[in-house]
């Protein structure tokens, strides 16, 4: 594993990135708390504040041009930001159901981005999975399909 195409990476990539592994490694912190205690509500902050960021400065990230500047990537930012104001506004009205419904859309579209920067020939590809990036993409598609079908049971939406 090297990180240098990190470093070398714009200050904008590097932003995202760290906003998106902090939003990754709150998620267990945030669903598995207690529900509606302070810490979890605390995570819970921490977690809507840097999904905010990864979602709202992916708009500066072009390689990939579809659309002039934009790509598929950036509708799913968009739609992260809708679903990151919905959960919070449920959760302050009292609406824990559409709450997780929203939380769960968002945390869909922060592993299926994530999954789709691991993709073998990819930076973080080569990042994390150097040498081995069909294996590591597919074990990593398996673990993440594994761990979504456990939080919809969890949260009895299966």
């Amino acid at each position: 594993m090297t990180l240098d195409p990190i470093l070398a990476a714009p200050l904008t990539i590097q932003l995202h990135l760290a906003a998106a592994l902090v939003a990754v490694a709150v998620t267990p912190l945030m669903l598995i708390r207690r529900k509606g205690t302070h810490a979890h509500k605390a995570w819970g902050r921490v977690w809507v504040g840097a999904m905010a960021l990864t979602a709202f400065s992916s708009f500066w990230i072009s390689e990939i041009r579809l659309w002039g500047p934009w790509s598929p990537i950036h509708i799913l930012s968009a739609v992260t930001l809708v679903g990151l104001v919905q959960a919070v506004r449920f959760a302050r009205v009292g609406d824990i159901r559409g709450h997780k419904a929203a939380l769960l859309g968002s945390v869909m579209g922060l592993l299926g981005a994530g999954l789709f920067t691991l993709l073998p020939g990819r930076t973080l590809s080569e990042v994390f999975l150097t040498g081995h990036e069909n294996l590591g993409f597919g074990l990593i598609l398996v673990l993440g399909g594994l761990g979504l079908w456990g939080l919809a049971r969890r949260w009895r939406m299966l």
